[in-house]
């Protein structure tokens, strides 16, 4: 029923007190180190996917964006670019995320401001072939 007894003693290195040398201590140790470790690869990845909504949620809003519409605009642009990536981006290459909140911004209609207006004659066709990676 439960893990061999080779497997315990490899699985219980480094426990301490009766755990380390009682099998059936060490077993109960064990089985309860690789349930909480199974349960923390699935914890992992939902607070990877919230760190990264954050950062991009901080790096739209810069722009006057909020999150939702910043997605919901990326969608229907057609950019297929992750969450990570977005992350990324917003925290590493801030003209780069700036562009494709432009992009956002000019689909939506929204009001682009200095930046809209002023980019549209020579930088607005650049920074629109480079969102279409």
């Amino acid at each position: 029923m439960g893990l061999k007894e080779r497997v315990i003693w490899k699985l219980a290195k480094g426990f301490r007190g009766r755990a380390a040398n009682c099998i059936t201590l060490a077993r109960q140790q064990a089985e309860k180190g690789l349930l909480h470790a199974y349960r923390g690869r699935k914890e992992k990845k939902r607070e990877h996917r919230s760190l990264w909504v954050q950062r991009i949620n901080a790096g739209s809003r810069e722009h006057g964006v909020k999150y939702s519409e910043f997605q919901a605009g990326l969608r229907q642009l057609n950019v297929q670019l992750n969450r990570k990536v977005l992350s990324e981006l917003a925290a590493t290459e801030p003209f780069s995320f700036q562009a494709l909140v432009d992009q956002v911004r000019f689909m939506r209609g929204a009001p682009g401001g200095a930046r809209g207006a002023g980019s549209s004659a020579g930088g607005g066709g650049g920074s629109g072939s480079a969102v279409g990676v």
